[in-house]
Order: C-alpha cells, then structure tokens, then sequence
C-alpha cells in the first residue's frame, strides 16, 4: 500500500488519510500512522454546519463501504471508558475517523460477514447522527 493513501471519495475527500507505516519493536508488527488532527468541540459548529458535515461523512462512509472497507469502531461499546463515539472527530475540514485497528475489508471476510458488519455500522450510524446534531 502506497502512502498518502485516503480511504475516501465525496465532497472533502479526507474522512480517512493514512500517512504512512510504521514498524513496532514491542508489538512486532506494522503501525498505520494517520494525520494528524486537531478535532474541536461538536458544539464549536451551528447546527446547520454540521448537518452538512453530517451528510458528507455519510455519504463517504457509504463510498468506503461500497470500495470494501468498514470501519466497525464507530460506537465505543458501553463500559469502555471514553466518549461513546469518540472514533468520530470534528476538524475545521469536517469529520474524521480515527482508529481503524478493528477494521474490516471485504477481501479478508466473506461477503455475508461483510455485510453485516456494514449493517452494523448502518445503525450505528443513525444513532451517531441523533449524538452529533444535538450536542
């Protein structure tokens, strides 16, 4: 995989950007490296803006999903300390996500767990919409 590499198409392009790679003594394994973000407060935005910015990531999210990736963190599951959809950062280009470690591409799953992992995020997503716009 070369990098820079965005994991997106749409209006602002950049809801995933991958940087680069980079190889972990400790874990033995290659690290994705992202951008870095400086994310603001959901509320630093009228609700208007992020209605916008809302159906941007949407839309992009449908275009990683329809090019076989999925993202599968976008809730934090309850106990987990955190906010519950803090993978979802705000950036003065628009949402990011971050933290694709658990990700999933269509290539390395069957088509049936695939899909229901899109479903998932799906639902997810519905619930990230109702979170966002009335912050």
């Amino acid at each position: 995989m070369k990098y820079p590499r965005k994991l997106s198409s749409g209006a602002n392009n950049t809801v995933i950007v991958l940087s680069d790679t980079e190889y972990n003594d400790d874990l033995e394994a290659e690290m994705l490296v992202m951008e870095r973000l400086k994310p603001l407060d959901y509320r630093s935005y009228e609700v208007e803006i992020r209605e916008l910015w809302w159906s941007v990531f949407e839309d992009e999210l449908t275009a990683l999903h329809q090019g076989g990736f999925v993202h599968r963190d976008l809730k934090r599951p309850s106990g987990l300390d955190g906010m519950t959809f803090d993978n979802i950062l705000l950036t003065e280009q628009g949402l990011r996500l971050i933290d694709v470690g658990i990700s999933a591409l269509r290539s390395q799953v069957s088509d049936k767990i695939f899909d229901k992992f899109v479903e998932m995020e799906r639902q997810e997503m519905v619930l990230f919409r109702e979170y966002f716009l009335n912050r």
